[in-house]
């Protein structure tokens, strides 16, 4: 199954966890979701929505410009 991929890079806080939990919420159960930042917060605010939310975070990767997140939505 391909990612989708959600470009939100230079979006601040709280902004790439809004739109993601809205982006999530239109999606099928067990479809994943590439999510791009670039604010550094993130890194610590999207691992938390993702166990808030109760969707599992696959993979964290550090990027040139910040981060990058692979999730399932559950």
């Amino acid at each position: 199954m391909d990612a989708f991929c959600y470009d939100l890079r230079g979006l601040k806080c709280p902004l790439p966890v809004l739109k993601t939990r809205r982006k999530l919420s239109s999606m099928a159960i067990g479809a994943l979701i590439r999510v791009e930042t670039t604010d550094p917060l993130a890194l610590i605010d999207i691992p938390h929505f993702c166990t808030e939310d109760g969707h599992e975070l696959l993979e964290t990767v550090k990027t040139e410009t910040g981060h990058s997140f692979l999730i399932r939505k559950r």
